[in-house]
C-alpha cells in the first residue's frame, strides 16, 4: 500500500483591487455575464470570462432548464463558445464568479466537477496551464495556476489511446 500526497498553492487576494488589472478586467467581465445569467430556478447567477492567447475575451453565464439536467454552466457555455469562434487559440485564464438572489456570496464560487474537467481537457488540448481566478461577492478572490490544483487526478485523453499489452 502506499499513500500519495496532492498538494496545491491557492493565491488569496483580500479584494479585486489588489488583483493586476488583466485579472481585475477579467473579473469584471465576469461580474457583467453573471447579471445576464437565466437562472429562474436556483437565482444564483453565475458568471465567467475566459482570456485567449490573442487577447479575446469570451463570456458565459449559467443557463437554467425547468429539465435540470438540461441546463449549462457558465464556464462551459464560455469554453465551448470560444472552441467554437476560436479553435485553434489557446486559453490563457479564465475568471468565475456569482451573484445570488436571496444572500450574499462571501466565498469564492469554484467551478463544479463537470467544468473542472472541461478545463482540464482544455488545458491539455493546448498542452498549456490555465489561471482560474475565482470570486463570490464580496470577500476575498482565490487564483490558482494549472487544473491540476483544482482536479488532481483528471482524467485525460491518453486514457483512451491505450492498447493492450499481450504475453
Amino acid at each position: 500500500m502506499r499513500k500519495i500526497k496532492h498538494s496545491f498553492v491557492i493565491t488569496e487576494y483580500d479584494g479585486i483591487e489588489e488583483l493586476e488589472s488583466e485579472d481585475s478586467m477579467l473579473l469584471a467581465k465576469a461580474v457583467e455575464a453573471a447579471g445576464n445569467a437565466y437562472a429562474p430556478y436556483s437565482a444564483f447567477r453565475v458568471g465567467a470570462a475566459v482570456l485567449l492567447e490573442n487577447g479575446e475575451i469570451i463570456t458565459g453565464n449559467n443557463q437554467e432548464n425547468a429539465a435540470y439536467p438540461s441546463g449549462l454552466c457558465a464556464e462551459r457555455v464560455a469554453l465551448f463558445y470560444a472552441s467554437s469562434v476560436y479553435p485553434d487559440v489557446p486559453v490563457k485564464a479564465i475568471a468565475i464568479t456569482a451573484k445570488a438572489e436571496n444572500f450574499t456570496i462571501e466565498e469564492p464560487v469554484a467551478p463544479c466537477g463537470a467544468c473542472r474537467q472541461v478545463m482540464a481537457e482544455t488545458e491539455n488540448r493546448f498542452n498549456n496551464k490555465l489561471r482560474i481566478i475565482m470570486m463570490g461577492e464580496t470577500g476575498v478572490v482565490q487564483v490558482v495556476e494549472g487544473m491540476e490544483s483544482l482536479l488532481p487526478s483528471a482524467f485525460h485523453s491518453d486514457e483512451l489511446k491505450k492498447e493492450k499489452k499481450h504475453k
